[in-house]
């Protein structure tokens, strides 16, 4: 049998990717910011129990050591703030096992930038004028939704109190999987599952929905604030258009001890889940025991963007070649 040596994506297609890459590099220079490029391989994967980061056995000078690929550029860049950058911006390939479909692929690229001295709404701003300046054709306004009210909206649940007994029967239901498969999931996980179920596909229908004030366990490397009401909310925002997930934003963490303290509560749930430990990332804290200025970022999937800018039905066909191909 003959190998399908043929690119995924057309030409034609990958022309027009070039041309829109080279739009997202010029909104940037207009803006100052600078472009970096930082190793696809860490010393530390992300802990985070709802990504499964790829590890190698490298040869180094040390011996041989386990090396990750990121699911982000994330913790380098954060060491680059440390070391007085400024605002920076990257393209990078980055990494998560497991994730195929019509939206997604193992290897993808990421667009990260950060912001030291913005605060998350000037940010948001940002990122949906980057959005409406590669997508000039989409002219719906920008939506603000909370998280809770989403829940309440769409599912007559409250994500903060009601019972995980309650979640857990919810999600079985609604994502349609037997009752015992999650009978071991915490609250995040069935919130994750209902969200994207349910809500996600209401996003973004006609406006750029931008949501806001997740639960503060969802907080990941981003700060916490409380509400008007006293509730910890985790200081972050999700961009969505035509029910996709295009962009997760931060009010970045920059506490050493909490970020750390973070990393070891995200192992000790992969051992209770049965999950392999991910090795923590002690460059990053030890920059931001170091100092890194109060910054803004967020992660764009760029290959997403250009799936909607060209009316592509899916992912594989804006990539040169998907993974695994050839």
């Amino acid at each position: 049998m003959t190998a399908n040596w043929q690119p995924t994506a057309s030409i034609e297609t990958l022309r027009e990717r070039a041309r829109l890459m080279a739009a997202v590099r010029a909104f940037f220079v207009e803006r100052g910011v600078l472009e970096v490029e930082t190793p696809v391989l860490g010393q530390g994967g992300s802990t985070d129990v709802h990504l499964v980061s790829l590890a190698t056995l490298a040869r180094t000078d040390k011996g041989q050591r386990r090396l990750w690929l990121q699911t982000s550029p994330e913790f380098h860049m954060k060491r680059l703030l440390a070391a007085g950058s400024g605002p920076i911006f990257q393209l990078a390939k980055s990494f998560r096992d497991g994730e195929i479909g019509s939206r997604h692929n193992i290897e993808f690229t990421m667009l990260e930038w950060y912001r030291p001295g913005f605060s998350l709404a000037e940010l948001i701003d940002e990122t949906t004028t980057l959005v409406a300046t590669i997508l000039p054709s989409f002219a719906g306004p920008v939506v603000y939704h909370r998280y809770r009210e989403l829940f309440h909206t769409y599912l007559s649940v409250d994500p903060f109190t009601t019972s995980l007994d309650n979640l857990r029967a919810l999600a079985a239901e609604r994502g349609q999987m037997p009752a015992h498969a999650l009978a071991e999931e915490g609250r995040d996980t069935c919130l994750d599952l209902l969200m994207s179920m349910v809500i996600e596909p209401t996003l973004g229908q006609n406006e750029l929905s931008v949501v806001v004030d997740y639960p503060a366990s969802q907080a990941a490397l981003a700060r916490r604030h409380q509400d008007a009401d006293g509730e910890w909310m985790a200081s972050r925002f999700e961009l969505y258009l035509n029910g996709l997930e295009l962009a997760n934003g931060y009010d970045e963490l920059i506490d050493a001890e909490e970020q750390r303290l973070r990393f070891s509560e995200d192992n000790a749930e992969r051992r209770r889940l049965g999950l392999p430990e991910v090795d923590c990332d002690e460059c990053l804290l030890a920059a931001l025991e170091h100092g890194m200025p109060a910054s803004a970022g967020v992660a764009l999937g760029v290959d997403r963007l250009i799936q909607l800018a060209l009316g592509k039905a899916r992912l594989e066909d804006v990539l040169t070649f998907s993974t695994p191909n050839c």
